[in-house]
């Protein structure tokens, strides 16, 4: 049964200037909203560079200051808007025209948010690449950090703005109030190294190529025509690549994933020694057979070329009426089967829609006004259950985050608990990896190999609201739990199925982890067009997977609330990652700037400029990139700055925890296991009335089980 789009009705303007607000108000179009873009005079702020990718779907309007019938139309825009969305650093005049009412919901996207030492500092993509250590984990070990090549932080600000946007719409619909968002870059930054924070203080994390930091067996591997991605992320998939390698020897000498990471060079060599022998095609049929997550690296030739993002129909063609010519954009990442996303149409030029928005205003309603304010408003997911069957990163850092919101999370673990619980840094039974991706859970041990396991899970599914996994495509299905046979269960329960290349996939059952989602969704090779393929330091798969899941998962809740049946996500990272590369289609990638990184004295700094406006300035100071390269990075950053080029220091992931913006935005914080301080990330979405909270640390295997078959009237 299809149902409207989960925001149809809901009106939302784009003020602001960054790439961020633009990706956020692209989601929004994609849920059903109505999105007016309020366009600049001059096309010089950061969204305008991707303007054929980031105004796909919307309406456009544009004016002089002189035009005073189009700013009025602009307040009467921006007051009777439900959402606002805003970027006030780099347009701090853009509410001096307009007056956002106090029942609006209003996102303010920012470097830095609007406390702490740096607040309302504009550093733009790659300067904050730089200062919160995503660069510093980016690049070969023996190499210099390097840029990732797309606005990846843009993005994860963006989703998870449209995340907050929609819990925000939730409460003001519930409880009647409107409220004021914001979600800073830097935050975002720093909350998407959560693999790398995880024992950063015993020792701090260094690039590591195309490497994991905590799980071994995973790389870049050459091959007779090519290279291979394999990623052996649990001790089964070890154990069934060395079967495949024909390598018992190999499997016995490195029996644990401890073993492994002491002795990752010898592994590697043993690999690489066996794919040389095979060509990449065959080498990933082997591993695919075998249960092991492997995968070529997919080119970008205007767009990504591989064959199941041609399935999925994920590059659309549509007509630039600025450049004149045909362009390729992404269609909607979002999954949602119910409601099924609206996908872009055209590219507006610029101001054409004025006389259709005026239409469109002309009917709106006035802004409801704020009702009396409550003694205190409750979260955002108050009273949803969520139910989570997974493991690793991608479901359990996406209930996390619906945790923090209110909701009642409960995680089902097989025996012997979570993969993750395995990974180090470890002391006693818990692992630091783990206790970051489950706060504010509750756990509970079921074998759903057996009748009982399941019957417990089925009446679990009857109470809940959303159920959250990351098995591999169409497991649950063989335990009876198909989409179908869940929404018999419980018509009204958002099923979401997040997987490396959805549940309609040609790769049917293929496992799919991070790097190989890189990989063959062209991230890999926009990361380093002219080198080695090369991933992100963080997994930026996992990550965008992990916030657009969040997004579908709100809106289906948005689209059952309003007619009363839930639906079926089926989120595929290879949709969201390819989606994340779309600011480099439609050109050449050996053309693109790359932002200089200059070595000095106690590490590196980076020049947020072309290497042309570098070299010119140099020359006109009179210096030289020897001389340079004796100075400090405190140095080497003032002295650029001075010279009027953007820079920042390259700091490393225990610097930038160091950093006061981490202590006074409170992103990094503690809560006491087991007598011990564990270290913990809050969440980026700043709703200033119903702010996300962390109450309880990770809990142990099993700890809620008792409770939880009480609760469920078990004895």
């Amino acid at each position: 049964m299809m149902m409207d789009p989960p925001l149809k009705g809901i009106v939302v303007t784009e003020l602001g200037g960054r790439e961020a607000v633009g990706i956020c108000g692209t989601l929004l179009a994609q849920l059903g909203a109505t999105v007016f873009v309020v366009e600049s005079s001059n096309g010089a702020r950061p969204r305008d560079a991707h303007r054929t990718q980031l105004l796909a779907g919307k309406l456009s309007l544009a004016f002089e200051d002189a035009d005073k019938d189009a700013k009025a139309l602009l307040e009467k825009l921006v007051a009777d808007s439900d959402v606002v969305l805003t970027s006030s650093d780099v347009d701090p005049a853009a509410l001096q025209v307009t007056t956002p009412q106090p029942n609006n919901i209003v996102c303010d996207l920012t470097a830095f948010g609007s406390d702490g030492p740096r607040a309302g500092e504009a550093l733009n993509e790659a300067q904050l690449q730089a200062l919160s250590g995503i660069m510093d984990t980016t690049g070969m070990a023996d190499g210099p950090p390097m840029t990732i090549g797309v606005p990846i932080i843009g993005y994860c600000t963006g989703t998870y703005a449209a995340a907050a946007v929609l819990a925000a719409l939730r409460v003001k619909r519930r409880q009647g109030r409107g409220q004021r968002i914001e979600v800073a870059m830097f935050d975002t930054a720093f909350v998407s190294l959560n693999v790398f924070l995880a024992g950063v203080k015993s020792g701090d994390a260094k690039r590591m190529g195309n490497r994991h930091p905590s799980t071994p067996a995973w790389n870049l591997f050459e091959t007779s025509d090519g290279a291979v991605l394999i990623c052996a992320g649990s001790q089964s998939q070890w154990q069934r690549l060395c079967e495949s390698m024909q390598r018992p020897d190999v499997a016995a000498k490195f029996a644990t994933a401890a073993l492994r990471m002491q002795g990752v060079v010898e592994v590697e060599a043993a690999i690489g020694a066996w794919t040389r022998t095979l060509s990449t095609s065959d080498c990933v049929e082997k591993l695919v057979a075998a249960g092991v997550a492997a995968g070529p690296i997919a080119p970008i030739d205007r767009y990504p070329h591989e064959a199941n993002i041609d399935y999925r129909k994920m590059v659309r063609k549509l007509h630039d009426p600025v450049s004149g010519t045909d362009v390729f954009v992404p269609a909607s990442p979002m999954p949602l089967r119910g409601s099924p996303p609206v996908q872009p149409d055209r590219i507006p030029a610029r101001g054409a829609d004025r006389a259709e928005i005026e239409r469109i205003v002309g009917h709106l309603a006035p802004a409801a006004r704020p009702a009396a304010p409550a003694a205190k408003l409750a979260p955002s997911l108050a009273g949803i259950r969520v139910v989570e069957v997974g493991q690793y990163t991608s479901a359990p850092l996406c209930a996390r985050h619906l945790a923090h919101l209110g909701a009642d999370v409960i995680k089902i673990e097989k025996p012997g608990g979570d993969e993750s619980r395995t990974y180090g840094p470890r002391h006693g039974a818990l692992s630091e990896v783990y206790c970051m991706s489950n706060a504010d859970k509750r756990s509970i041990v079921l074998d759903l190999q057996k009748p009982e396991g399941m019957e417990v899970l089925k009446m679990l599914l009857r109470t809940a609201d959303v159920l959250v996994e990351n098995t591999k495509p169409g497991t649950l299905a063989r335990f009876g739990l198909s989409a179908e046979a869940l929404a018999a269960i419980n018509p009204k329960l958002v099923y979401c199925a997040i997987s490396g290349f959805g549940s309609d996939s040609i790769y049917g059952d293929r496992p799919g982890f991070d790097t190989v989602i890189q990989g063959m969704a062209g991230f890999m090779t926009a990361v380093n067009p002219d080198g080695i393929p090369l991933k992100s330091g963080i997994s930026s798969a996992d990550l965008i997977g992990t916030q657009i899941a969040i997004v579908g998962i709100l809106a289906a809740l948005e689209a059952r609330d309003r007619a009363g049946h839930g639906q079926f996500v089926d989120l595929s990272m290879q949709d969201a990652a390819c989606w994340l590369t779309s600011t480099v289609w439609n050109t050449d990638l050996k053309t693109l700037p790359r932002p200089p990184v200059m070595a000095c004295a106690d590490g590196y700094v980076l020049a947020a400029s072309s290497k042309a406006e570098l070299d010119g300035c140099l020359r006109e100071a009179g210096l030289s990139r020897e001389e340079l390269a004796t100075k400090t990075r405190a140095e080497l950053e003032a002295l650029l700055i001075k010279l009027g080029l953007p820079a920042a220091r390259i700091n490393s992931v225990l610097e930038a925890c160091e950093l006061p913006q981490i202590a006074a935005r409170k992103l990094w914080l503690t809560q006491q296991v087991e007598g011990r301080e564990w270290p913990m990330l809050a969440s980026p979405l700043r709703l200033h009335l119903t702010p996300p909270s962390i109450s309880r640390p990770a809990p142990s295997l099993n700890e809620d089980g008792p409770a939880i078959l009480k609760e469920l009237g078990y004895a």
